[in-house]
């Protein structure tokens, strides 16, 4: 028997709700932010997250216009703009993460911007969500190797003159990410040899996080859901989960969404369960075979 909430959990509805769950997750944002910053209400888009709400076209704009994203990737089709793209798309359709990988890396230097393997090697960003590591870890490393160490959030705060919050406030989350950007090709243009820590939602923005795997050996630092919300409450910061009342849900859900574009890095290497001297000699190890240094 048919009820009337089958009827309305249409399957595109649902997908799109997946959708607009995934994105958010992505951007480490509660669905009060995108609420609010889309000027709906916060049960209006739990209902469009849930697949129940058959939302106008206009509220899709506002959702994707929060979300930082294109209405078409949020209808689930963002290669639309020629026939290239749509015979493309039709040639990458049903690959493998490995054979898309591929793809990306040819096309990367079929139009140099691959970047100098050399050079590459020489640059080490550290990427995943904070409380993972990355400065901590970060800085060892570069001491063991001999390279410069930069948390790229200093760097955003000094291009901007102020502290990251303030930044989100005074200026929204499309600056930061200017900033964010900026920060990060500064970087890559002074430091030939440089060890990276890079802020935890930098693969929310593709542009830029593929800058850092063009430019940088990439290493994804992992740990437990309850290591990451454990090392942040010790830090005294409960960003980006301050205002949510299920945070250690809202922190799986945005490793979950993130977790496909960390996972693009050169080297993943877990730092739960381990004290921190043998997750530094496991991690120096690793690195160092990796790029062919002497151990």
């Amino acid at each position: 028997m048919t009820t009337p909430d089958d009827d309305i959990r249409h399957p595109f509805l649902l997908a799109l709700g997946e959708r607009v769950r995934t994105l958010r997750a992505r951007r480490g944002l509660t669905r009060r932010a995108v609420a609010q910053v889309a000027e709906v209400s916060e049960r209006h888009l739990a209902n469009l997250e849930s697949g129940t709400g058959n939302a106008s076209i206009l509220i899709l704009l506002q959702v994707a216009q929060a979300l930082q994203c294109s209405i078409f990737e949020l209808l689930g089709d963002v290669t639309t703009s020629s026939p290239e793209w749509l015979l493309i798309r039709e040639l990458l359709e049903h690959r493998s993460e490995a054979e898309l990988r591929r793809a990306r890396l040819q096309l990367g230097e079929m139009f140099g911007s691959h970047g100098d393997e050399q050079a590459r090697a020489n640059r080490i960003a550290l990427v995943g969500l904070r409380g993972a590591g990355k400065t901590t870890l970060g800085q060892r490393l570069a001491d063991d190797l001999g390279f410069p160490f930069i948390e790229l959030s200093r760097e955003i705060e000094k291009f901007a003159g102020c502290g990251i919050s303030e930044i989100h406030n005074l200026y929204g989350t499309n600056a930061y990410r200017r900033y964010e950007r900026r920060a990060l090709e500064e970087a890559i243009q002074i430091y030939p040899e440089v060890v990276i820590a890079t802020p935890g939602g930098l693969v929310s923005d593709t542009a830029t996080f593929n800058e850092v795997l063009t430019h940088c050996f990439t290493v994804w630092l992992q740990a437990r859901p309850e290591d990451h919300m454990g090392r942040v409450a010790a830090q005294g910061d409960m960003r980006p989960m301050a205002a949510s009342k299920e945070a250690m849900e809202d922190l799986k859900r945005i490793l979950e969404g993130r977790a496909p574009f960390y996972s693009k890095a050169d080297l993943a290497f877990d730092t739960s369960a381990q004290p921190l001297e043998d997750a530094f000699q496991a991690l120096r190890l690793q690195v160092r075979q990796a790029l062919r240094l002497p151990i």
